[in-house]
């Protein structure tokens, strides 16, 4: 009886065990020290794979917000050209 009475054959397990490492490295290191190897490795499938979704929107979030604030603020564009201060004039002199 084979692997691929489960679904799974030579060729595919060993992909299957590198997402499952990757995913677990992923969480334990973007948990930013919340999570610890054991506990991840451990986690129910569904949980695990919830969690990692969860940290995975939350810094797509934050790399939007970066750059929306980066190309906002900058001095230079995205075609590498200088954007020109726009200056408001409040002053009462004439």
């Amino acid at each position: 009886m084979g692997l691929d009475f489960f679904g799974l054959t030579l060729e595919n397990s060993q992909v299957y065990r590198k997402n499952l490492f990757t995913q677990i490295h992923n969480i334990v290191f973007h948990g930013n020290g919340g999570y610890d190897w054991f506990t991840i490795y451990n986690m129910p499938i569904w949980l695990r794979k919830f969690t990692f979704n969860e940290i995975n929107e939350y810094n797509k979030d934050q790399n939007e917000k970066a750059n929306k604030s980066k190309n906002k603020d900058s001095l230079v564009n995205t075609k590498g050209q200088v954007n020109r201060p726009q200056f408001k004039n409040k002053s009462s002199y004439k």
